[in-house]
């Protein structure tokens, strides 16, 4: 709802995601006696940039859409977060990502700070060639404020690696000579990382384990529900299919498959990739994705959209861990029912960060012109995620709250440390 108390230019303040991102970061704030004044600064964006983006649409009519970028905070290093096309797309939903992007750069560990673009476009609408002139002409009108010292753009929703390999060619040709190292996400032939495919995917497993290792026990034969088999879902199901976890079902947009035994992933996988559904999967039984979130199970992997375990299906949750593959599938208000419950909930801050791990990874093999192999990659990936979901297992011990609070907690932490090492200029 409008706020007329909020001038026009700040109208991003009304927004329910950065609303929620503020909250939390008063919250992780109080649980760390954090210092009042670095609060203060991390409640509000360092730049906000507003493009227009006109591009000759093919009847040759001109089109002018509108492109953000917002650089949140730069305290840790170059600001890191994906460009997203969506015809939702608004300023408020951009400056939320960009301080959820802040706070998962500094949990993590990552030498970045947090940064969020998008255009208010329907990609689905837009022919080949369109998307390209956006693409450039966004790149263009961005250019003063992105590079690989600057600002690091990644694929987001409605964008993938030939969107960041034609932002890397308008750049460099703007530039006069090769900047690889301007985004992240791109093809391997270009400067691409191996492992970023199923880099999320595989972090989400790697934090699994770590999780039920602190509860002495393995994957290996644990029962696990994917929800989702997107791109992060299928690649953690099939992940954990080879750990010998018994993958008891998966689901798709239109619904989702149960067999007691397991699901063969890998034959389900060429199934799905051949049919596009898993509808039709022999010698399963088709269930709901709300059938999919009540089933019994001991790992519950949320992997799709965001809010999908809210107040009026938590009390059905009959999962005894939950890993948050997606961002936000479960609300606060659930979160807490499910805690007090006794459910451990590994956070989507830590548990999905394994794609701008490996982005992080391509960005300094693009420095050094230097590149890694796929097990390098992948060892370093869980060492550093790991890590982090230590750091917030420790805190959450001490401080007996849950994962989430703890991961937000180790966050601001380390931002409040780096913030007062640096000082504020002027004084």
């Amino acid at each position: 709802m409008y706020d007329p108390k909020i001038e026009s230019h700040e109208s991003y303040l009304n927004h329910p995601l950065f609303i929620n991102a503020l909250q939390l970061i008063d919250e992780a704030g109080q649980l760390i006696n954090a210092d009042p004044n670095i609060i203060a600064r991390l409640k509000r964006p360092k730049r906000i940039i507003v493009v227009s983006v006109p591009v000759r649409m093919d009847d040759q009519k001109v089109k002018v859409f509108s492109g953000y970028r917002v650089q949140y905070n730069s305290t840790l290093g170059p600001y890191k977060g994906g460009i997203r096309y969506h015809q939702d797309v608004t300023l408020g939903e951009v400056v939320g990502l960009a301080c959820l992007m802040m706070l998962k750069n500094s949990v993590l560990g990552l030498p970045y700070g947090g940064g969020k673009g998008g255009v208010c476009v329907d990609p689905q609408r837009l022919s080949r060639n369109e998307k390209q002139s956006l693409t450039r002409r966004l790149t263009s009108e961005l250019g003063p404020f992105i590079g690989p010292t600057k600002d690091i753009p990644a694929p987001d929703m409605g964008t993938d690696a030939q969107t960041m390999a034609w932002m890397m060619d308008t750049y460099s040709q703007e530039q006069g000579f090769a900047q690889p190292g301007v985004v992240t996400g791109k093809p391997v032939e270009i400067g691409g990382s191996l492992g970023r495919l199923g880099s999320t995917g595989l972090g989400v497993i790697y934090v699994t384990e770590r999780l039920l290792e602190k509860n002495g026990l393995k994957l290996a034969g644990q029962r696990v529900v994917v929800q989702g088999f997107g791109n992060v879902g299928s690649h953690a199901a099939l992940y954990a299919y080879e750990r010998g976890a018994r993958v008891i079902a998966v689901s798709d947009v239109h619904g989702g498959i149960f067999c007691g035994d397991g699901l063969p992933i890998p034959k389900l996988l060429d199934y799905y990739n051949q049919n596009k559904s898993l509808k039709g999967f022999e010698r399963v039984t088709e269930i709901s994705n709300e059938e999919l979130l009540a089933l019994d199970t001991d790992v519950l992997l949320p992997c799709a959209l965001e809010g999908v375990i809210h107040s009026q299906n938590c009390k059905n949750i009959r999962a005894k861990f939950i890993v948050e593959g997606a961002n936000g599938p479960i609300t606060n208000e659930a979160s807490k029912y499910l805690f007090e419950k006794g459910v451990q909930i590994a956070p989507d801050i830590i548990a999905n960060g394994g794609g701008v791990i490996v982005s992080y990874f391509e960005w300094v093999q693009d420095i050094m012109s230097f590149f890694w192999d796929e097990g390098d990659i992948n060892q370093k990936l869980r060492t550093i995620i790991v890590q982090a979901f230590d750091k917030a297992w420790n805190l959450a011990q001490e401080k007996k709250v849950d994962l989430r609070s703890a991961a937000m907690g180790v966050s601001i932490a380390r931002l409040q440390k780096a913030m007062l090492l640096r000082g504020l200029y002027p004084r």
